[in-house]
């Protein structure tokens, strides 16, 4: 996190933001914004990967395990 800034107060965090808040490793966060799992947008000269809070939490909430009811 830079300049002290709070990654929940950004609209837009980096992959290494997103794999501290998931404790993952980069190559886990990677994997999840190619293989569509995780939505993101490449911007800059370098194309670097940013994903949006809202996207993080949507992608946390389709990630919760619910059982299967059985009948």
């Amino acid at each position: 996190m830079q300049n002290g800034t709070s990654t929940l107060k950004r609209r837009f965090m980096s992959l290494e933001d997103v794999c501290e808040v998931l404790s993952i490793s980069s190559s886990q966060a990677y994997a999840l914004v190619r293989s569509g799992n995780l939505r993101a947008i490449r911007i800059g000269g370098r194309r670097q990967w940013r994903v949006e809070n809202a996207e993080l939490e949507a992608f946390i909430q389709r990630s919760y395990f619910e059982p299967a009811t059985g009948s």
